[in-house]
């Protein structure tokens, strides 16, 4: 791993990231932002359960297929 790897979210993870979790809060943000998370294959599912309770989260996308939306 390279200091240019995209690592995990998770707290204290250093794992490199393999998912990019994409939400927003729609009190704070317009409709079409999106902010992300990164997720290594050992927290996508607790990172999104978190942002899915809130109801934040938009999309969860493998990191390779990501692509920032326009205007982001």
């Amino acid at each position: 791993m390279s200091d240019e790897t995209p690592v995990c979210s998770a707290k204290g993870c250093r794992t490199a990231a393999v998912w990019v979790l994409a939400w927003n809060n729609p009190k704070i943000h317009t409709p079409e932002r999106r902010k992300t998370w990164l997720a290594c294959e050992e927290h996508r599912e607790h990172l999104s359960q978190f942002l899915g309770v809130r109801g934040f989260l938009k999309d969860v996308v493998r990191f390779e297929d990501w692509r920032e939306p326009e205007g982001s």
